[in-house]
């Protein structure tokens, strides 16, 4: 059963691999076809891109992927119907309400809060979003609840598709900054379209029954209310997310030039690689979190919960120690070298969202134990914290600041929700595992610095790091024989690596290279 949620995990980690590639290929493009400024201009949409979306789908998604999971046990159907319809009811007429909004308020945000008369059109463009956004958000709500992430790839890569050919054609023809978020705009409208063709043509039919609910006005406003509870405070840990991820663009945009937004702009994307693993992890473990805590099942929740924590930490920071030593490297290899003045932030970015990572698993975890708001009021108050600091630092050291004060905060949170986890499950942490992880990862650091830090140096340094990283996994006894083999069934399915897996497999097993789980 905890197979499920990694086989997921890693369908997702697909989809969100898709969508963060597909988002960094729209951003290389528009970063070279805009220019510094441009593209600085650009960045100052995002975050109320961000904003906006979560505002109007109220939190109603993972609400979604969460009532899903927890009445298709118990074989609901027709309530999963009316849930479907209840939330997504509330969910367009929420997004129309708010696009109206962000519309007439473009100007004064433009003018007097960032004082760029510029992003004016570009914010005007951002309130054709969140209509068509909502849609798709409640569509794959509905695909994580019967564990149908295939989908949401799918899905996923017609959005990234769109997005990036539009956005293309719309800035060569002239529409700049604001031809990149039409870009965005045209992505949506195709997703919420194959968002809903896959629901009806795949999912629709697993919840059909004879049955059906046919609700009063009272009784469908008692069912919203029921999923309201559950969605606000994801709605407030989401919109706080929102605060950790873009202050930095915020503040830079406030007291400083486009261009600056820009060089911080190349360095924010490339920070956040990191959370694709942990984003597809906790997106799956929300689910079979609740499904066990439905069960009442302590053996498997403690199964999730350590599988979950240790795959995310054996994956992120190596990832994370590899980018920050190779920063200048990778964002000349992708940005262009007009952009290595965003080198230094990415260094210490990357770092505080290794620590986000982790933060972002725990939360989950409480989420689906029905505890959504013990990591909102802790995201609440590191809010607060990662406004303040980063105001302090972008003045002291411009947008270094912003990743010298967002890895502060993120550390914080990190201790913080581990300790809150630990206390409400009563599960084991096996620390001294977690230790020898963090040790493979400070020699990998030590080899890394050795190599030049140059482009070529940079793609070397990854391959031989990997490498000596997986040695020093197996040499130190950091892999169970669960860990074993569950990567071994994925990598079997390629004939042509099966005969050399298996003289792995029984190499470890010889020398007695296994971490004998607790």
């Amino acid at each position: 059963m905890a197979n499920k949620v990694m086989k997921n995990s890693i369908i997702l980690v697909i989809g969100n691999l898709l969508f963060r590639v597909g988002g960094y290929i729209n951003r290389l493009l528009m970063s070279r076809m805009l220019g510094p400024e441009g593209y600085g201009l650009y960045g100052l949409t995002l975050p109320f891109q961000g904003v906006f979306q979560i505002l109007s789908a109220g939190g109603l998604p993972p609400a979604l992927s969460k009532y899903i999971a927890e009445y298709n046990t118990k074989n609901e159907k027709a309530l999963i119907r009316q849930i479907i319809r209840t939330a997504l009811k509330y969910m367009v007429f929420s997004a129309i309400i708010l696009s109206i909004i962000l519309l007439f308020s473009s100007d004064f945000i433009a003018n007097s809060i960032f004082h760029k008369p510029a992003v004016v059109w570009p914010l005007r463009a951002v309130s054709l979003v969140t209509p068509f956004s909502v849609i798709v958000g409640a569509m794959r709500g509905a695909y994580q609840g019967v564990y149908k992430n295939e989908y949401t790839v799918y899905n996923r890569l017609a959005e990234q598709l769109s997005t990036i050919t539009f956005a293309c054609v719309f800035v060569y023809c002239g529409l700049y900054a604001m031809g990149a978020v039409l870009g965005t705009v045209t992505g949506f409208i195709v997703s919420a379209i194959t968002s809903t063709y896959l629901y009806k043509r795949y999912i629709s039919p697993l919840f059909y029954s004879e049955d059906d609910l046919d609700l009063s006005l009272r009784e469908e406003l008692k069912l919203l209310a029921m999923l309201i509870r559950f969605a606000v405070p994801v709605t407030i840990t989401a919109l706080s997310e929102m605060v950790i991820y873009d202050i930095g663009t915020i503040i830079i945009g406030i007291f400083m030039l486009s261009s600056d937004v820009g060089y911080y702009n190349s360095a924010d994307p490339i920070a956040r690689i990191p959370l694709i693993i942990s984003l597809s992890i906790s997106t799956v473990l929300l689910p079979a979190t609740s499904e066990a805590y439905a069960l009442k099942d302590q053996k498997l929740l403690q199964q999730y919960v350590v599988d979950c924590l240790r795959y995310c930490i054996l994956t992120v920071l190596p990832l994370c120690v590899l980018i920050s030593i190779y920063s200048e490297p990778i964002i000349a290899l992708l940005f262009g070298s007009t952009y290595t003045p965003g080198a230094g932030v990415l260094s210490i970015l990357v770092i505080g969202m290794s620590f986000y990572s982790i933060y972002m698993i725990c939360s989950s975890i409480l989420q689906g134990l029905d505890k959504g708001k013990l990591p909102m009021y802790v995201l609440l108050v590191g809010t607060v914290l990662n406004v303040v600091l980063n105001t302090v630092f972008v003045n002291m050291f411009g947008i270094i600041g912003a990743g010298i004060g967002t890895t502060i905060t993120t550390a914080i949170l990190m201790v913080t929700i581990i300790y809150i986890v630990i206390r409400q499950t009563n599960i084991s942490i096996p620390w001294k595992n977690i230790l020898m992880i963090i040790v493979c990862n400070v020699i990998l650091m030590m080899v890394s610095l050795i190599i030049p830090k140059t482009i070529l140096g940079a793609i070397i340094g990854f391959i031989i790091g990997i490498i000596i990283y997986c040695v020093l996994l197996i040499c130190l006894r950091v892999l169970s024989l669960r860990d074993i083999n569950f990567f071994v069934e994925y990598v079997n399915k390629i004939p042509q690596l099966r005969k050399y897996t298996e003289r792995i497999v029984k190499f470890i097993e010889n020398k007695n290279l296994i971490y004998k789980t607790e």
